[in-house]
């Protein structure tokens, strides 16, 4: 993460984009009972707040990689959808059927 300097003297921290993977090593790091948090930090560029908030998406949603079936909301979206589009097309038909009757 670079610094970028600003007029007055203040300081702006360019956002950086780290990898899931990048995430994890970071809070595994962070887990071990002999790091200090505030040296972590120091040295991956990043704010303690950044590392606490993946702290806790890690300890929120960690059981999900043990569960058979690991769904993105994407997918879970997907799914409701073809729901939808199939009671929608269940319905049609039988509107057609009664319509030829």
């Amino acid at each position: 993460m670079g610094i970028i300097p600003k007029k007055g003297g203040a300081v702006k921290m360019e956002r950086r984009k780290w990898s899931s993977q990048q995430k994890l090593q970071i809070v595994l790091e962070g887990l071990n009972k002999e790091t200090i948090i505030e040296k972590l930090c120091v040295k991956y560029e990043i704010t303690q707040a950044q590392y606490y908030k993946w702290r806790d998406q890690l300890l929120k949603y960690g059981h999900q990689a043990f569960e058979t079936k690991n769904l993105t909301k994407k997918e879970m979206r997907l799914i409701e959808e073809t729901k939808k589009l199939k009671g929608i097309i269940g319905d049609l038909t039988v509107e057609l059927k009664k319509n030829e009757l």
